[in-house]
Formats: C-alpha cells, structure tokens, sequence
C-alpha cells in the first residue's frame, strides 16, 4: 500500500467511522431530548426514524449519481451537508428544526456512504489490498455505530445532548480540509442521462419499505397503516425491476443485477445487518429491563462486541486472500449463529454477564468476517464506471438490513408473556436466520 493509498483510507474510514457514530449517538439521549425541546412521547421515535428513512430511501439513488456527476463531489457535498446539519441540530430550539436536521443528516448520509465506499474500491485494485480496505472500513463502521451508544450517553450525561449533534462538526470540517488534495475524481468522460423512473419507484419503494416496518414495529404487524406501506414498497420495488429492463440508461444496469455475485452477496450482507443490529437491540433489553443496567452501562457493554468487530475486520483481509469471500460469507455466519445461539443460556441474574461478553465478542467476529466478505463479493467483477451502482445497492442493503432488524425481532419478543422468554426466543430465530443465510451462501456463490 502507498503512502498515497494510506492517505485516501485515512480520508474514508475518518468518514465512515463518522457516519456510523452518527446513526447510534441519539439512541441513548433521546428521552432528554424530548424533555429539552418538548417532543411528545410518540414524536421521539421519529427523530431515529427520520434519519433511517432518509438514509436507506436515497442511497441507491445517490450510488448512481455518485457516478454521474463524480464520487469526490458528492462525496464533499455530503460531508459538508452533514456539518451544517449537525450544527443546526445542534442549535435546534424546537422540534421541528431538530426533525429538518435529522432529514438532512440521513440525506448526507445517503450521500456519503455510497460516494465513499466507490472511492475506496476505485482506489484499491480487486484483491488482497482492496479487500484489506474494506476489511478496515468494515471494523470502523461497526466499531462506530458501538461508539456512538458509548459516546451518547458520555456527551448527555457530562455535557448536553446537543454535543451529540456538534462533535460531527469539526470531524467534518477536518475531511473538508483534506480530502480536495487526497481525492481523485472519477466521472465517466460521457454522462449519461439519470433514469428518472427508476429513481422515483426505488426511491419511494424504499420510502415505504422503511416507514411500514417501522410502524410495524411500534403497533404491530396487522396495524393497517404498516400493511399498506409494506404493500406500496413491495409494488413499488417490483416496479422498479421492470422499469430498469426497458430503460436506456438504468439507475443500475441489468447485467449487474442480474451477477450471482451481487444477488447473493447483498442477500448475504442483507442478513448479517439484520441479525446483529437486531441482537444489540435485544440485548439492550435484557442489560436494562432483566437485569437492571443504566444506559450508559448497558451502552459500555457493547465495548465487547466493538473490540469483536475490530477483530474480525483486522483479520477478514487475510482470510478472505487464504480462503475467499464465499468461504468469509460461510464461516461469520456458522461463527456468529453458534455465537448467538449459545445467548439462549441467559438468565435473570448478573451471572450471565460472563457468557453475554464472551458471546458477542465471537459474535462480532464472526459477523464482521460475514459483512466484509459481503462487500469484496458485491463489489467484484465490476466495472470501474459502475462501482457508485454496486457499492449504492451494498449500502442500501447496509441500511435496510440496520432498520429491519429491531421491528423483526420486536415482534418475536412481544409474542412472549415474560420479557425474558420473548428475548430467548427471538434470539433462536436471530441464530436460525443467520445460519440459513450462510449455508445459502455457500450453495449458491460459487468459488472464484
């Protein structure tokens, strides 16, 4: 790797890391949020679910107009869109101006994570360095988003709740600075026109996606409004399928949806942020209403699994070069299954806290060899020209696979009448999904 290449990974990662701060930092502050700008008990929710609808409705969009209109250029816009947002919310004095901040923060984000990870996989020729990359990229987003729990409950309880929003400002500030004389631009010397129609119906089908299943975890799986939206993004997506077959220029080209590897690999990711966001959102559960942590406790915690996801990110680009991605994609998953399936021993005493640790540190080394494995598969074999599509649809599975999750899994618990047995058994459908997506993955990627 040259001095050059250390520079750009440096310029990325301090992004990525960022961003994944950034979708967890609030989870911790938000009942005090609520009381300082007078949020109702209902309206808390959508300061998380404003972001999430943002970021997961218009990565794809912005995948491929990362590769319009350049990946350095969204890629600053988006990060000074994220600054200014994080001021704003920082300053926000009533609700509505916190909301109109979160909106914009999800947009950046959307923005960002597709245009930077193109960058990263343009910069790094396929193989041992780009995996290795993607490895390090891998371990600091998930890291982050650990961070950011940590980090929340620090800033509120020392400082206010509204550091949660200025922190980003001097981190993006320092990317500004730097990143114009680090980064190269890519654009195609011919721009082709945006699919309009297909822009529409994949945005506005991931717009419903992520709105119904977020009712649907807050009233319930046969609430009319979830069940409507869920239907409108189902129709939608399908939609879109049909529109990219006959567009000109598609918002992602047929021949790339139609590779194993990206069908599968995205399949693949799509399970491995499902499960293990979901299985933070359960054991936050169990640490706080079974055995009685604080927020912040139960937030240092997850230091654990953080330290787990470093690892595996660390020691993904080795294997991945000895064995492949399809054997990464099969062994996070077979690890972080046994892993999870062994959290089903928890009980209602601080005994367990010794088999809660140990689980999620083999968790999150097994889920971090599964997620980078699925990015080096979906991002493989494809033109440089259409990497912004690629790494757009990867982290748009990113996205819908961290919002699905917590609704899923809620659902499973709430079927329970004690709290402990429902977390017992979402946590054996947590296991059960993760090894059906690695033994799929592994029938269906063939080696390369």
């Amino acid at each position: 790797m040259t001095g050059r290449m250390r520079l750009v990974l440096v310029v990325l990662l301090l992004a990525q890391f960022m961003l994944a701060v950034d979708f967890s930092i609030l989870n911790v502050a938000l009942p005090v949020i609520g009381q300082g700008l007078g949020f109702t008990l209902g309206g808390l929710q959508w300061i998380a679910t404003a972001f999430a609808l943002a970021a997961a409705g218009f990565t794809l969009l912005f995948g491929r107009v990362a590769d319009l209109v350049g990946r350095r250029r969204l890629f600053l816009g988006g990060m000074a869109l994220l600054g200014l947002s994080s001021l704003v919310g920082g300053l926000a004095t009533g609700p509505e101006m916190l909301m109109a901040a979160r909106v914009a923060q999800g947009l950046a984000t959307a923005a960002v994570t597709p245009a930077g990870l193109s960058l990263l996989t343009a910069s790094f020729p396929e193989g041992p360095l780009r995996a290795k990359a993607l490895g390090l990229n891998g371990a600091l987003m998930s890291a982050g988003f650990t961070t950011g729990a940590i980090l929340g409950g620090v800033l509120t309880d020392l400082l206010s709740w509204r550091w949660a929003f200025l922190v980003n400002v001097p981190v993006a500030l320092a990317v500004l600075l730097v990143a114009p004389a680090v980064l190269s631009e890519s654009r195609p010397a011919v721009r082709p026109r945006l699919d309009v129609p297909g822009a529409v119906t994949v945005t506005g089908g991931l717009l419903a996606l992520v709105y119904g299943l977020t009712v649907a975890g807050g009233h319930g799986w046969t609430d009319p409004t979830a069940l409507t939206a869920l239907a409108a993004g189902a129709a939608l997506l399908t939609a879109f399928v049909l529109v990219e077959r006959r567009a000109a220029a598609p918002l992602v080209p047929v021949h790339v949806l139609r590779r194993r590897t990206v069908v599968w690999g995205n399949l693949a990711g799509l399970v491995a942020f499902v499960t293990e966001t979901s299985l933070v959102f359960l054991l936050t559960l169990y640490l706080q209403d079974v055995l009685g942590f604080s927020p912040l406790a139960a937030g240092l915690s997850f230091g654990v699994l953080g330290a787990g996801t470093v690892l595996g990110g660390v020691l993904a680009s080795r294997f991945i070069g000895r064995f492949g991605a399809r054997s990464a994609l099969v062994a996070g998953g077979l690890v972080q299954a046994a892993a999870t399936l062994s959290l089903y021993g928890l009980g209602d005493d601080r005994g367990s806290l010794g088999l809660l640790l140990a689980a999620t540190f083999a968790g999150g080394v097994g889920n971090m060899l599964a997620i980078v494995g699925f990015m080096v598969t979906a991002t493989s074999g494809i033109p440089d020209g259409e990497q912004g599509a690629a790494t757009g649809l990867a982290t748009m599975t990113q996205q819908v696979g961290i919002t699905m999750g917590t609704p899923v899994m809620s659902a499973v618990v709430v079927t329970a009448p004690v709290l402990l047995d429902g977390i017992g058994l979402a946590v054996l459908v947590n296991a059960a999904i993760v090894a059906v997506g690695a033994v799929l993955a592994g029938l269906f990627l063939r080696r390369t």
